[in-house]
């Protein structure tokens, strides 16, 4: 998938978390559990769409590394299980 297309999913995953999120403020108690679980899940796609663009620059800057291993960015990693629940919204 080129760059230009990564950013109009990754705009439209952000749409989504505001969204959610504003939803997630007006809802009631019953409902903010649900909320939070979409909340949290459509967090993770943006973060996964914004490696995924940054892994795609780093391919244009660097297209070939002539042999020598390039060490990739740090947002590239995947994020950590107990530091996800940090993008999720606590109550």
């Amino acid at each position: 998938m080129v760059i230009k297309a990564l950013a109009v999913e990754l705009y439209r995953a952000q749409q989504k978390v505001h969204k959610l999120q504003d939803q997630f403020k007006k809802a009631p108690l019953t409902e903010k559990e649900r909320l939070r679980q979409e909340l949290c899940t459509a967090n993770a796609e943006c973060e996964q769409l914004r490696r995924l663009i940054e892994a795609k620059k780093q391919k244009l800057i660097f297209p070939h590394s002539g042999g020598h291993s390039v060490k990739p960015h740090f947002s590239s990693f995947p994020i950590p299980p107990h530091m996800r629940r940090e993008i999720c919204i606590q109550s």
